[in-house]
């Protein structure tokens, strides 16, 4: 092969004639085999001119590598090269890896070598002789810079470490080659990554080693790469070498720059737009940041940020107050007109109401303001990527000098002014300055933020040996100044000099000592008001605020401390009684941030302002932990974290309210009215925090333990086997669910972790045929217990045990392996042979097994809902009300009761709750009065979650004269915080009814939510949190007979114009069923209306009618049907009408056949004291409390 820099080599001495690598005379050694060099991109061009010419002298084993002496050469090489690190050099074969062709998995005996490990449970492997080991962890291990191994399965005791070549060629699509001495380990593109060398029958792998990297050492480090990449901001290594300064430098820059990862976190690119301005200041982009938790050194909480969209260059306003925009925006236009004689076309922004103040002036001068679609931050995308960069290189600036947070005003100032001179691409490696302006930028003055510098001190006249400099601290270049701003680290003053000397490379605030230079009790003199919206920001790294303020006296810097402050409260999702409800406002001074980190912020007493704060005319005391300390005004609706002080100030006066708010949920909930056992049982439920995830339950070693027995018992019940999947099949995912069991005294009965087959998944007719799931319906629920109040029968509870697993699956689903769960093999899958908790057909092949054992038993299953089984053989009456796997018992002999579980106990794995306390999140009492039925906990919970545990809550949940069917305002950027809120609040209803009519509004607008659908959501919460423990009682004095209420509510529905039908149906005094529900068809008159609703709840208790029947409950008369409308009774009890009521004849035959067949007999009632009015329309408080008094609403949790 051709090389123009060398010469051919002398052919070897004959007693080389052996050697393979000789060439005789006759092959012409020296000559070129191609006319032009190969330099890698042109090797296919000449690939069969070399085969040849190689062939032709016998010498393509060069090529095929299969030359003894070329391996041996190698493996000299390797042995000889330097490496740093023991482990991969082969030297130790306790601590190398062995390159095992047999090994499916990499596997090692010393858990050092994992990263990212995760817990196992017990994973087989087998080794060659038989044996089986157990792998108990699985990790990562980093062999070299080019290897990275995944999935290492860590064995305890085993004395070596395998490197599985089937998983490495899997896992990195590599070649692994092999021969007698050696192997080689090449990338896809025929690289070599890494080497074996073989050893006592062994390959060990040993890293590659190429050139070793050059470090070159300059004396002068202005010129340097790395000092131009601090001074600039911390750019890219690609801006950094567009700067004139090092333009011509040759190197790169270290790619492990810490600042660069802390401060810069990627995330997708807008796309670009193709509106584009023509000359500068045609279009300018503007937004406002903040408000920011901490106030900057000057004050300011926001900053103004303009872009002109053509040179990109950037200008930044620190705000104090949004206020403020207007006068900074014509001052900002004033500037583009008298220093640029430019006029702005056109502004864009996002609908932000700070700039509704500029909607007149723009339409004044023909400026056009463009906004952004809601939730579409993209359309503003000039400003928002802006945005993005300022606090990148802000951020930067203040992690390299490791500023206080109250100087982040000077890093994003400082910031856009290096923007503003820093190359761009696009902008064809311009700045935006020399766009501008016409001319690049000068880089003289160019320094790097935070380091020290030294002032001339123009102070010291007089003195000749006084000091001549100010040590000071870099904060950027100020505007209208040949100058740097400077802060003196003695005096605590910011000032601009021209007479500076900077030591780059050092920085004060480096030293953790540099804390003590700012003096403790020095405050901003400004007062801080945190907004609710920014009051749950995490890390004062994690995003850094908003910059350029201007303030009385600019030039005299009172900074923030960084310890010693008061704490921000925050909110927790969960509610605990005992911990939030007490504790003063106040906190004890402390040098270490609080757990979990709730910010610091300022907090200004009268002494920080100059004024005196005393009555008797003496000083208040100053100094460190001194200051009066009052909560927030903004979160006095809020429940706050709040911490005790040790010894609080006598000048601090006891907040009114122990919990920091004037209505905390103490004043709203009460168990007096319990008994000691059942309030035990309420603080259990209440406190439980069940695991979230499966990483979150392997924290905690019962939970391991838990799933660890549920995989054993899931593999001797014989539910899956494993097996490869084959080819077309698709195998399921699955995920583990966390359950706390209660007896009913509150005792713990047992933790629960369920796997779950994620059958969401499935297809019909592929993975599954026939879907039924056993579920009762609530309205069966209240029925059966109602009656067993009435008749004062026991109530028990049981709970099947795996009952899914007892279902045998037809139907061909592979399951992948459950997560913790390892086996050797990668390939393998689950075939599922029974059924699993979330397929789609395992409710129906349970249930079908569960029928068939208790009609077995002598049950009868009622077609008026097929979860209710009822058994009757003399006088003994047991009923079963099923809900997947948890059964509800109850009878009139205990005897028979006992018998009966037993029986349920032989045939399943049961467990007994005992006497039935809290079902389905509903919690039951009893009492010589009947059931009480309530969602206390699950009220609570939704309260909690909301936030508005300590806001002041609404007498009734929805506003009178609510138009929320026309709403328009802005739609939620987060629907999916409003579904769950309104799910959570259709399940509550299910005790609640007073929430009827609320949720059925809140429902309607499921996909398209706006503000005031979620403010209206919210309201609902604060009418819950004054009533969290409202609940139904299902009294035991009833006569069981039924009765319905029916109303509508004519043309509710401003969009459609349908109406409203609202029913209510009691059980003697009980009430057992509620609904309000929209009409199918728009109504004619309001008497058609109410004809329908009458038609709706005929259905309702013809059905009830035949479910009591079920439980032996009879009702031979007819049952009485309330309605308010005289012309709908009429039309129900007489052909009245026929040219109003035709297109209703069918309707109008079932009612009134109803009537004829005595299973209803209507009866008017007037409108006021019609109890279903409360489901068809939103009432005043008056009204609203009168008739929740008359549906069985109780509230035994209200304080006394």
């Amino acid at each position: 092969m051709a090389d123009d820099d060398e010469q051919p080599p002398l052919p070897p001495p004959k007693k080389e004639m052996n050697s393979p690598f000789f060439l005789c005379t006759g092959d012409r050694p020296g000559d070129f085999i191609t006319p032009t060099r190969l330099r890698g991109d042109n090797y296919d061009d000449w690939a069969s001119d070399i085969q040849l010419a190689l062939e032709a002298r016998h010498k393509f084993e060069f090529l095929e590598g299969t030359i003894t002496e070329q391996w041996k050469a190698l493996v000299g090489l390797i042995g000889n090269a330097q490496v740093p690190d023991d482990r991969l050099n082969g030297k130790f074969d306790t601590k190398s890896w062995i390159i095992d062709t047999g090994a499916t998995h990499h596997v090692t005996g010393d858990l050092s070598w994992l990263f990212d490990t995760i817990a196992l449970f017990e994973c087989p492997v087998g080794l060659p002789n038989g044996e089986s080991v157990v792998a108990t962890q699985s990790g990562s291990v980093r062999l070299s810079n080019n290897i990275t191994l995944k999935n290492v399965l860590y064995v305890p005791k085993l004395n070596c470490n395998l490197l599985s070549v089937s998983q490495l060629t899997d896992d990195l699509h590599c070649i692994v080659q092999f021969n007698s001495y050696m192997c080689a380990i090449q990338d896809h593109t025929r690289e070599l990554i890494g080497t074996g060398v073989r050893r006592d029958g062994l390959y060990y792998f040993g890293e590659a080693e190429g050139d070793s990297v050059q470090h070159v050492s300059v004396h002068n480090a202005a010129s340097t790469l790395e000092l131009w990449h601090k001074r600039m901001g911390h750019p890219s290594e690609k801006v950094v070498k567009l700067l004139p300064p090092v333009s011509n430098l040759k190197g790169s820059l270290n790619k492990a720059c810490e600042i660069c990862f802390r401060a810069k976190h990627p995330r997708d690119k807008f796309p670009l737009s193709d509106n584009k301005a023509t000359r500068i200041f045609e279009k300018i982009h503007c937004d406002l940041w903040g408000s920011y938790k901490h106030v900057s050194s000057c004050g300011a909480r926001y900053f103004l940020t303009f872009v002109d969209d053509f040179s990109r260059s950037v200008w930044i306003y620190l705000l104090v107050d949004k206020i403020e925009v207007f006068r900074m925006f014509m001052s900002f236009i004033a500037m583009v007109d008298r220093q640029f004689s430019q006029t702005v076309k056109v502004v864009q922004s996002d609908n932000g109401t700070e700039f509704k103040c500029l909607l007149d002036y723009f339409s004044a001068t023909g400026i056009l303001f463009q906004t952004s679609c809601v939730g579409t931050p993209q359309q503003n995308g000039r400003v928002e990527t802006k945005h993005k960069h300022i606090l990148n290189v802000g951020r930067a600036l203040r992690f390299q000098a490791n500023l206080p947070i109250y100087f982040w005003g000077e890093s994003v100032l400082a910031a856009a002014h290096l923007i503003n001179r820093t190359p761009s691409p696009l902008l064809h490696n311009k700045t935006p300055f020399e766009i501008l302006f016409g001319t690049p930028p000068s880089y003289a003055a160019i320094h790097t933020f935070g380091c020290l510098s030294f002032a001339h001190d123009k102070k010291s006249k007089g003195d000749k040996f006084a000091s001549r400099s100010r040590k000071c601290v870099f904060l950027g270049y100020p505007f209208g100044k040949k100058g740097w701003k400077l802060f003196d680290l003695d005096t605590k003053e910011l000032f601009v000099s021209r007479d500076v000397k900077f030591f780059e490379d050092v920085f004060p605030f480096g030293n953790p000592s540099a804390v003590n230079i700012i003096p403790e009790n020095i405050v901003p003199t400004v007062n801080v008001e945190i907004d609710s919206d920014f009051a749950d920001f995490v890390d004062d790294d994690a995003d850094l605020p908003n910059p350029q303020a201007q303030t009385q006296n600019p030039n005299l810097i009172q900074p923030e401390p960084q310890a010693h402050q008061d704490q921000v409260p925050h909110f927790d999702a969960d509610l605990d009684l005992g911990l939030r409800e007490g504790g003063p406002t106040h906190t004890k001074a402390s040098s270490a941030p609080l757990s979990p980190g709730p910010e610091v912020v300022p907090t200004v007493g009268l002494d920080s302002l100059g004024l005196d704060n005393t009555s008797n005319g003496q000083s208040a005391p100053m100094g460190k932990g001194m200051r009066d300390k009052f909560p927030s005004v903004l979160l006095r609706d809020f429940v706050t974290h709040t911490v005790v002080a040790e010894s609080p100030s006598p000048a601090t006066p006891s907040p009114q309210h122990p919990s920091g708010t004037p209505y905390p949920i103490a004043h709203y909930i009460n168990c007096d009215n319990f008994s000691v056992h059942y309030q035990k049982f309420l603080a259990a439920i209440i406190s439980s925090n069940d695991p979230k995830s499966f990483k979150e339950a392997m924290k905690d070693v019962g939970w391991q333990k838990l799933m660890h027995e549920d995989i054993r018992a899931l593999e001797e019940n014989g539910t899956w086997t494993l097996e490869p999947l084959p080819k077309g099949k698709r195998a399921l995912g699955s995920q583990w669910v966390y359950r706390t069991k209660y007896f009913s005294n509150g005792d713990i009965e047992r933790l629960k972790s369920r796997l779950v087959v994620l059958g969401n998944h499935q297809e019909a007719d592929i993975d599954y045929h026939e879907t039924f799931s056993p579920v009762s319906k609530m309205t069966t629920v209240r029925a059966f217990l109602a009656i067993a109040a009435s008749k004062n029968w026991e109530l028990h509870q049981m709970d099947v045990h795996n009952a899914f697993l007892h279902g045998d699956l037809e139907e061909e689903v592979y399951m992948k392996l459950p997560p913790g769960f390892e086996r050797s093999d990668p390939n393998l899958v689950c075939r599922l042979r029974k059924s699993l908790y979330g397929l789609k057909q395992a409710p129906r092949c349970w249930f079908a097994k569960l029928v068939t054992t208790l009609k077995g038993y002598g049950f009868l299953q009622s077609y008026s809902d097929y979860s209710l089984f009822t058994y009757t053989k003399g006088n003994v009456q047991i009923n079963v009300l099923v809900y997947v796997d948890d059964l509800i018992i109850s009878g009139n002999d205990s005897a028979a009761l006992k018998t009966f579980k037993a029986y349920l106990s032989d045939c399943f794995k049961m467990k007994d709750l005992g006497v039935l306390k809290y079902f389905l999140k509903i919690e039951v009492a009893r009492s010589s009065a009947g059931l009480f039925l309530c969602q206390r906990k699950y009220t609570l919970d939704i309260v909690s979650e909301a936030g508005l545990l300590g806001a002041k809550p609404c007498g009734f949940p929805i506003d009178q004269n609510h138009r929320l069917g026309l709403a328009n305002g802005e739609l939620l950027s987060n629907p999916e915080s409003y579904r769950r809120l309104v799910g959570r609040l259709i399940y509550l209803a299910v005790t609640r009814p007073d929430l009827a009519y609320s949720v059925h509004i809140l429902s309607q607008f499921m996909q398209e939510p706006r503000i005031e659908h979620w403010e209206a959501a919210l309201r609902v919460v604060r009418y819950l949190k004054g009533t969290p423990g409202q609940g139904i009682l299902l009294r035991a004095d009833s006569d069981l007979s039924l009765q319905g209420w029916c109303d509508s509510d004519w043309v509710a529905c401003p969009v459609t114009r349908r109406s409203l039908s609202g029913w209510l149906v009691f059980l003697g005094q009980s009430p057992i069923s509620w609904k309000t529900k929209k009409q199918h068809t728009v109504s004619r008159s309001s008497a058609e209306a109410e004809y329908r609703a009458m038609a709706v709840v005929t259905c309702e208790l013809k059905w009830l009618k035949g479910l009591l029947l079920s439980l032996g409950v009879h009702h031979p008369k007819a049952i009485k049907l309330f309605c308010d409308s005289q012309s709908a009774l009429h039309m129900a009890k007489n052909p009245v009408f026929h040219e109003r009521t035709k297109h209703i004849e069918v309707d109008c035959h079932f009612v009134r056949d109803a009537i004829t067949d005595s299973l209803i007999a209507p009866s008017y009632v007037p409108t006021v004291t019609q109890l279903a009015d409360i489901f068809t329309k939103a009432l005043g408080k008056k009204q609203f409390d009168y008739l929740l008094a008359k549906l069985g609403i109780f509230e035994p949790h209200a304080p006394t």
